[in-house]
């Protein structure tokens, strides 16, 4: 597991581009056969990766966590990017088609992510400390809340997918989902905001060879990182987090702090962008 720790926004705004991408985005996490982690200290969040073969691939237990197994004193949210797979919490299998979720809620000792039948499963998850116990609760691509946002003649024509949240599957502090853009719409999350009660992790999916020109950063300090497939960009509270794309993507979000508000943000107006 790679621990990251965070410049302040002073420090960030002295970064050159490569000390830029080493401290907010993480590449390389879908590795066949392998779990991979990082443990950063936004909210003490974890974001990882499994991508099962021909045998599971069980949630390892790592000394960063200072706990007996890794959800002593956590929960988890995963999300399937792949094909068919399933994830087993304890004698319990759950199968998970591409786009469902499964949340699993602290205290669970034995967690193992499997490939399915036919196609490779892959499977991303978003951890964070827990005080409490929810259900394990499996959440599919239809039954998700969803909202539709946004103006095509803006290029931000939208559909917000929710599973983790107040209204859908119950956590201690996570809050999951993913958005996917129409045909023609690239924007997203502009006007930007930050929310200082809350850090937020992004993984962009579904980009093909496009990319996505990632604004981060103060508002009146912004930056920018170019990020391809299966990337993942790190927010801290201070930073805004938008982008735009070259096509068209998805995006999984997830936040863990202070509150569940979904709506919760200070916003930041496109006039006073610098």
């Amino acid at each position: 597991m790679k621990l990251h720790y965070f410049p302040s926004p002073a420090a960030a705004n002295t970064l050159g581009t490569e000390q830029l991408r080493e401290a907010f985005l993480l590449g390389g996490l879908f590795q066949p056969g392998e779990v991979m982690a990082h443990y950063t200290d936004l909210d003490r969040m974890i974001v990882g990766s499994a991508v099962p073969t021909t045998a599971a691939l069980a949630l390892p237990t790592y000394k960063e966590t200072g706990t007996g197994f890794f959800l002593e004193r956590r929960e988890i949210g995963i999300l399937n990017i792949g094909d068919a797979g399933a994830v087993r919490v304890g004698e319990e299998r759950h199968p998970l088609n591409p786009l469902d979720c499964l949340y699993v809620g602290k205290g669970e000792r034995d967690v193992a992510f499997e490939n399915g039948s036919s196609g490779q499963a892959q499977f991303y998850f978003v951890s964070t400390p827990a005080h409490a116990k929810y259900p394990t609760t499996v959440a599919t691509r239809a039954q998700a809340e969803v909202q539709e946002l946004g103006d095509p003649a803006l290029a931000n024509r939208r559909r917000i997918c929710r599973y983790i949240h107040l209204n859908g599957i119950k956590s201690c502090q996570l809050v999951m989902g993913f958005t996917e853009f129409e045909s023609g719409s690239v924007w997203n999350t502009m006007p930007p905001h930050t929310h200082s009660r809350r850090t937020e992790v992004y993984l962009y999916f579904h980009l093909g060879d496009q990319i996505v020109v990632h604004l981060m950063g103060e508002p009146q300090a912004t930056r920018h990182l170019i990020v391809r497939d299966r990337e993942v960009v790190l927010s801290p509270a201070w930073s805004i987090h938008a982008g735009v794309g070259t096509g068209n993507y998805r995006f999984c979000w997830a936040m863990g702090g202070d509150n569940q508000v979904f709506h919760d943000m200070d916003p930041a107006p496109i006039a006073t962008l610098r």
